[in-house]
């Protein structure tokens, strides 16, 4: 059954629709609490952290991949993951940072402008 569940699970996470990867996530949450073979939950939680990944919360997705490599730290495939996560995170972080400081700049020239009209 668990087999059965975790090709299931792999097939809704990678999905290229996004109602799939949902359905993915949940049914994964439902089943981890449940896992105790260490191996099984470590592929549960790395399914998980694709599908957070996928849905664009890279936050999580780290936390899931964090608690993935504390059970398996060789583990290349959630090492990749992991990696990849925090690529976008920067690259986001960085686009984020851009995005401010034109708004900042925007601002700053509309009131220098404002104040020059006033003179």
């Amino acid at each position: 059954m668990q087999d059965c569940l975790l090709r299931l699970s792999w097939a809704l996470v990678h999905s290229k629709h996004p109602q799939d990867v949902h359905r993915g996530i949940a049914m994964l949450e439902s089943s981890l609490p449940a896992t105790e073979d260490p191996l099984q939950q470590r592929e549960k939680l790395y399914l998980l952290a694709v599908g957070y990944y996928r849905n664009a919360d890279y936050s999580r997705s780290r936390d899931l991949v964090d608690r993935c490599l504390a059970i398996a730290p060789d583990w290349r495939q959630a090492v990749t993951l992991k990696t990849t996560i925090e690529d976008k995170i920067t690259k986001d972080g960085v686009i984020g940072l851009g995005i401010a400081a034109t708004a900042v700049g925007l601002i700053a020239g509309g009131i220098a402008a404002a104040v020059s009209r006033k003179k």
